[in-house]
């Protein structure tokens, strides 16, 4: 079988229709339409119920979800495989948010380094649907990110809780602050910045990334809600100041992998991830 087919597949389970599939897989509708029908003819089974809300698994799709992320994954851990430098026995992918990668994951690659020297690791920065994507593919092992989305075959893991906190590069500005640059840490964190903050109009500066919103209050000024583990270093510096008498609010980060994985090589890597999140949980309950 074609593993495009699969990938197509996986890519309209993953978004729930065809015209976001096509989005993301970067081809018309037509061509998504006419590799699920060829896929759906090979199989002799229809695999979507097609409606005005999306496209729907049917019990045949869902039966063959399975089959179709293990095809990806062994294509994918082939090309890995037959990559590997001498000396290495495996290879593990990771992608995270940006944020994560700040002061956390790091360490993780220090940890695995010195945990698992055979094996090597493929790094990656990417959001949310991306790292979903991939790990319905097979093409990333392990996700670490805040807003995650329930697949079938994944599990997702609670890994350790951040503090949103209010920095600015300057009190005097006050609150609310002309220059606030909103970061979209998702919907949890909107309805909560919104319970708290009805004064505040709506923002005409948004990011997508905390660390491009960090880096704009360092050269332009203004404020912003960023995880305390992003922005200690500036704050220790006096380059940027808490807001006093500002709330802070909860984004818990997780970690997403596949849940009939057998690799001893991605247990061991999950072991150390859950390890350092408790440190990082003990050292923050310490401050």
């Amino acid at each position: 079988m074609d593993t495009e087919l699969a990938r197509t597949f996986l890519t309209v389970a993953a978004t729930g229709n065809f015209v976001a599939a096509a989005s993301r897989l970067h081809v018309t509708q037509s061509t998504v339409s006419a590799r699920i029908h060829t896929l759906e003819t090979m199989l002799g089974a229809r695999l979507f119920q097609r409606g005005r809300n999306g496209s729907e698994l049917t019990p045949s799709g869902k039966r063959f979800l399975r089959h179709a992320k293990h095809l990806v994954r062994t294509v994918e851990q082939a090309r890995h495989d037959v990559g590997l430098p001498e000396g290495f026995r495996d290879v593990l992918t990771l992608s995270g948010r940006i944020a994560v990668w700040e002061g956390f994951l790091p360490h993780w690659v220090a940890w695995m380094r010195e945990a698992s020297p055979d094996v090597s690791l493929r790094l990656e920065i990417g959001f949310e649907s991306d790292i979903m994507q991939g790990l319905i593919e097979g093409t990333v092992d392990i996700g670490v990110m805040y807003t995650p989305t329930s697949r079938p075959g994944l599990v997702v893991e609670p890994l350790f809780d951040e503090t949103l906190v209010l920095a600015s590069s300057d009190l005097a500005r006050g609150w609310p602050d002309p220059g606030y640059i909103h970061i979209d840490w998702g919907a949890e964190f909107q309805a909560q910045f919104s319970d708290h903050h009805p004064e505040v109009p709506t923002p005409t500066l948004v990011a997508n990334i905390g660390w491009l919103g960090v880096q704009h209050l360092l050269a332009y000024g203004g404020s912003g809600y960023f995880p305390l583990r992003l922005v200690r270093r500036y704050l220790e510096a006096g380059l940027l100041w808490r807001v006093p008498d500002s709330p802070e609010f909860k984004l818990s980060a997780y970690m997403v992998f596949p849940h009939d994985s057998d690799s001893n090589t991605l247990k061991g890597a999950l072991d150390g991830l859950r390890a350092l999140a408790r440190e990082e949980q003990e050292t923050r309950s310490n401050e």
